[in-house]
């Protein structure tokens, strides 16, 4: 949480966020993710952070889950906090989500305070 704090301090000052920091930070958000929406149906991948399984449903075992979102780092810790919409994020391509279920406007944003 206190890297979190950190990006989003510097965020509101146009600040520069050591890589390290935004790392731990998305991390952080993708492991609230996780338990906030546990579940193995939809693989959400922010290079070279990391990477979660969540959202309730059919869990896939092998090979490219069939519902996968993508982003960048500063897009994910935007979504996560709500300084960005979902549906802003794929209108402007920040997010490629594919598959039914690859929709996670219902579960963000992970932390508003």
């Amino acid at each position: 949480m206190a890297a979190l704090r950190q990006w989003r301090d510097a965020d509101d000052d146009g600040a520069e966020v050591p890589s390290a920091v935004v790392r731990t930070a998305v991390r952080f958000t993708l492991e609230e993710l996780a338990v906030s929406s546990p579940g193995n149906s939809v693989e959400v991948r922010v290079p070279p952070a990391a990477a979660v399984q969540a959202i309730a449903g059919p869990r896939h075992t092998r090979g490219t889950p069939p519902n996968v979102v993508e982003t960048d780092m500063d897009t994910w810790l935007r979504l996560a906090t709500g300084r960005l919409t979902w549906d802003d994020a794929v209108r402007s391509g920040a997010v490629v989500a594919s598959g039914i279920r690859a929709d996670l406007s219902s579960v963000l944003p992970l932390i508003t305070r």
